[in-house]
């Protein structure tokens, strides 16, 4: 015969066996993790930093050990719209997007509390600085090298926490109304500028064009007879009823000493009285 107590013993058994597998159940699933690829699981063991594990599937011990996630990816964040005066005393609203991501799990979790938020807040203050130190021509015409500047600046302020700053796009700056209109009138006033120094240059180039044909002229007289006729030819192409024939005056003069030298004495002019006869006296 079994003992009075057995059966008692044997159901306390299957109890605790079946609290057993109660239990089993949600321990394994707190103490199993998964990690993907993108992340990395930082593990403290009663506090104390462990390291870094992933991706794959990892098991913790409950209660005792305890795994935070970090994300690798790229994060994209904007920076809120800031306000600030350049040194060229011209109030501005800039706003910026900042590409960064984690390359140091544990300095993210360890060393900072929340590093997305720190991240962007160092971004605000970097800007409004950024912006303080360059003029209103460097945010319109140069924002390629104040998107490096603020790429670095945030860089270094993030490199303790784990933080590696990949790019910083200034997206929009904006002024006040007054500004655009001045602005706006200084390019009107630029580009008549460089018209006018187009012109000058233009002017200038063509008078020592001339000054040179001049020179080519007085040292080779037959160009300038060349020239004559070429003139010629271009005029008998138009239409015009009257023609102007340029004649040297040396030329004329051949035909007026000719003329001067058939001619003889002059005659008295015309009108003129010749003093009356007298007649012999007896």
């Amino acid at each position: 015969m079994e003992p009075q107590g057995q059966p008692v013993a044997n159901w306390l058994a299957r109890l605790l066996t079946y609290v057993g597998y109660i239990l089993a159940i949600p321990l394994f699933w707190l103490a199993i993790r998964i990690v993907q690829e993108y992340e990395r699981g930082v593990i403290f063991r009663l506090g104390r930093l462990v390291g870094a594990r992933g991706p794959g599937l990892f098991f913790i011990i409950p209660f005792v050990e305890r795994m935070i996630k970090v994300d690798l990816r790229i994060v994209t964040m904007d920076v809120p719209r800031q306000e600030a005066i350049t040194r060229d005393n011209v109030t501005v609203r800039v706003d910026a997007v900042v590409y960064f991501r984690v390359v140091n799990p544990e300095d993210a979790v360890v060393k900072v509390a929340d590093y997305i938020r720190a991240t962007a807040l160092i971004a605000q203050t970097t800007l409004r600085n950024v912006i303080g130190q360059s003029d209103l021509d460097d945010l319109l015409s140069r924002r390629e090298q104040v998107n490096q500047r603020l790429q670095q600046m945030i860089d270094e302020a993030t490199e303790p926490w784990g933080v590696k700053v990949t790019a910083v796009e200034v997206r929009d700056v904006n002024l006040a109304p007054e500004m655009i209109r001045a602005i706006a009138r200084q390019a009107e006033a630029e580009r008549e500028r460089r018209a006018k120094v187009i012109n000058a240059e233009g002017e200038f180039q063509a008078a020592q064009r001339l000054s040179e044909a001049a020179i080519v002229m007085a040292q080779n007289p037959i160009s300038v007879q060349l020239r004559f006729l070429q003139t010629l030819s271009e005029i008998s192409t138009e239409r015009n009823s009257t023609v102007v024939f340029p004649i040297p005056i040396d030329l004329l003069s051949i035909f007026y000493d000719r003329a001067r030298a058939m001619a003889g004495p002059q005659a008295p002019a015309a009108g003129s009285q010749s003093p009356p006869a007298t007649a012999p006296d007896g």
